[in-house]
């Protein structure tokens, strides 16, 4: 990530214009021109790639690329680019992150990259008794897999263990799942995990007498989670009328909210993922693996609930935790091919996958900690529609100058109406046609 002498706290950022923000990217050290060009709509994904990473490739689709700022990862300022749709995403990021900062930023740690490759073995006649059989010859499963991928095995990962789980079914009956578990280093994994299953497959069938099934990896990757935590000072929550504890205890009661009802938790975790996913797009990663993998984990004790924790630590500030599953990569894939994800991470200065992974896990928790903020204190909406009201404006037919002039009155009014802002159009558009 980017060297300590490097600071995310980039004052008026926001005001400048979109030239201007690049260049003090630039100036910073953060990124080059060449590198930010990669950002560009003409350049970002030319064609010829395109065309080779999916089928029947018709064109391009863009999204916004923003940066968040003001985020402090285990000591290290980073800048961190977001590719998303949706106003008050980015600007919430930087907000939640420079409180954070108050309270010596975020801490993140990760477990070892270890995925799950599943192989499924039906018609099994002594299911007991194939599953010792498979475990005494674990050692022996697993030396076939030896070569599975040099460059992996001279980098300290490759297959490391192997389970078996019995489960019963009422539509077919009882069945054998093996667990393969292996050490994916600085990949996402997919590929060499799918590889490995099917190689594996064949000996588990002479071995249990079985029919091997599905070869598949899991996208619950619950051995390589990623955890986040912070602590806001409760003097730094405090804003217009609203008392620090005020702030502090609306955020913890809203947080319970979601750990004790599906229903609310299914929003609650969807604003971590706002973060989640957008630095996980930008970055050429599987955001549907990692949305897949989040939301079973939030499911893991028999009902879905908060994937993230706040409370009062005994200094009385607010303390926040996030846990979830993050399998990224930064070498294979679109992470390589995608000229945008490239820049990106370069941007961020990131060298291996737990750095990513460290940094997206911060995100998440900030996100989450934007939502719970608003809800707590003048609603989601206040802020939201404010940010909203450039694209109600734009989309109405807005063009130049008159975007502002159209967001401030639609803000005025508290009308973010497309209906509204076509009327006020038409009104200008009839006062200059009469002078």
């Amino acid at each position: 990530m980017a060297k300590k002498d490097k600071s995310s706290r980039l004052k008026g950022f926001y005001d400048l214009s979109l030239e201007k923000r690049r260049q003090e990217l630039i100036d910073l050290g953060f990124s080059t021109s060449e590198n930010l060009g990669n950002f560009n709509p003409e350049t970002s994904l030319p064609l010829e790639i395109a065309e080779n990473m999916i089928e029947n490739v018709i064109g391009t689709f863009s999204l916004p690329v923003g940066i968040a700022l003001n985020f402090q990862v285990n000591g290290c300022d980073v800048l961190v680019p977001m590719a998303v749709e949706e106003p008050s995403i980015v600007a919430g990021a930087s907000f939640m992150a420079k409180l954070a900062r108050e309270g010596g930023g975020f801490t993140a740690e990760i477990t070892d990259p270890i995925m799950i490759g599943q192989i499924q073995i039906l018609d099994v006649k002594d299911l007991s008794g194939a599953r010792d059989a498979i475990l005494d010859k674990k050692e022996e499963l697993l030396a076939n897999l030896e070569d599975l991928d040099p460059v992996l095995d001279k980098l300290g990962g490759g297959p490391k263990d192997l389970e078996v789980r019995i489960i019963n079914n009422s539509a077919i009956g009882p069945f054998l799942v093996i667990h393969l578990l292996i050490d994916v280093r600085d990949a996402m994994g997919a590929n060499v995990v799918n590889t490995a299953c099917e190689r594996l497959a064949p000996f588990l069938a002479d071995l249990t007498g079985g029919r091997v099934h599905l070869r598949i990896l899991s996208n619950l990757a619950d051995r390589r989670l990623a955890r986040a935590s912070c602590i806001i000072p409760v003097e730094r929550l405090a804003f217009e009328d609203y008392s620090g504890e005020q702030v502090r205890d609306g955020i913890i009661e809203a947080w319970a909210f979601a750990d004790s009802d599906s229903y609310r938790a299914a929003t609650h975790n969807k604003g971590i993922m706002n973060g989640i996913d957008a630095v996980t797009l930008v970055t050429g990663n599987d955001w549907r693996a990692i949305e897949a993998g989040a939301h079973a984990y939030a499911a893991r004790f028999g009902f879905y609930r908060s994937l993230s924790t706040w409370y009062k630590n005994p200094d009385g500030d607010l303390a926040g935790e996030l846990e979830l599953p993050l399998a990224l990569g930064i070498v294979g894939g679109a992470t390589r091919v995608h000229p945008g994800a490239k820049a990106a991470l370069e941007l961020m200065d990131v060298k291996t996958a737990k750095e990513l992974a460290e940094i997206v896990v911060c995100v998440g928790l900030a996100q989450n900690l934007a939502a719970l903020r608003a809800l707590a204190t003048d609603g989601i909406q206040k802020g939201h529609m404010q940010l909203h009201a450039r694209q109600v404006a734009i989309a109405a037919g807005a063009e130049g100058d008159q975007i502002d002039q159209l967001v401030e009155e639609l803000v005025k009014e508290d009308k973010v109406r497309i209906d509204r802002a076509q009327e006020i159009l038409r009104t200008w558009k009839q006062d200059n046609s009469k002078k």
